[in-house]
């Protein structure tokens, strides 16, 4: 299984619509800002790194999805290294997986809103500990988008008659050894919804402007 980086979310009449990520991408974040200009001083080309970290991100994150699929992950096109840091992350995440009890009931599913007209994939929808939750995997730091983001998925979930979480888990999962393990759990959806349909709206706003 090989997690794809961009995946064209449709509506019912064939229309590409925007992705979750897509939308909350359009704000900025000044954290990553002060992260390149540090690399930089240090003479560290920070697209490479940004990209290399990437890549451990992303198998990071079909490590732990082919888990609970039972399934191998692909290492097809990964170096070593890579696959070294994916697997540390994991082992991370195992570790976090001890102290749970977690049973899975969507996972990685492409679903979309012909209400709002977007879409979206949700890493992992389950029983945890015996509540419904809504689990979003981030390897590389935590920002407040990814709670405008997991709302919006949590609105999929609804408008697609599936379970419907009541809490979000945002799992900060470290790549490397100067990164630190993080949770983060919201129980209030309400404020991320709005601040993800204004966003959203911004989006066509935009798209009409030539």
């Amino acid at each position: 299984m090989k997690t794809e980086a961009h995946i064209r979310y449709k509506n019912k009449e064939g229309k590409i619509v925007p992705g979750a990520t897509t939308v909350v991408g359009l704000l900025n974040k000044p954290q990553l800002i002060i992260w390149a200009n540090r690399l930089g001083l240090q003479g560290i080309d920070s697209t490479a790194y940004r990209d290399g970290a990437a890549r451990m991100g992303i198998l990071a994150h079909d490590y732990i999805l082919c888990h609970h699929k039972g399934i191998k992950p692909d290492l097809t096109d990964y170096s070593k290294v890579e696959i070294d840091a994916a697997e540390n992350s994991f082992l991370s995440y195992l570790e976090w997986l001890k102290g749970h009890k977690l049973e899975p009931l969507l996972l990685e599913t492409p679903l979309v809103s012909e209400e709002y007209q977007f879409g979206g994939t949700p890493d992992c929808l389950c029983m945890l500990d015996g509540e419904i939750a809504l689990i979003d995997y981030k390897t590389g730091g935590i920002y407040k988008e990814a709670y405008y983001q997991t709302c919006a998925y949590r609105q999929l979930l609804v408008e697609n008659e599936r379970r419907v979480p009541n809490k979000i888990i945002i799992l900060g999962i470290p790549r490397t050894p100067d990164e630190s393990f993080r949770t983060e759990v919201y129980t209030e959806f309400d404020t991320g919804w709005e601040i993800f349909k204004h966003l959203l709206k911004i989006y066509y706003l935009q798209k009409k402007v030539k």
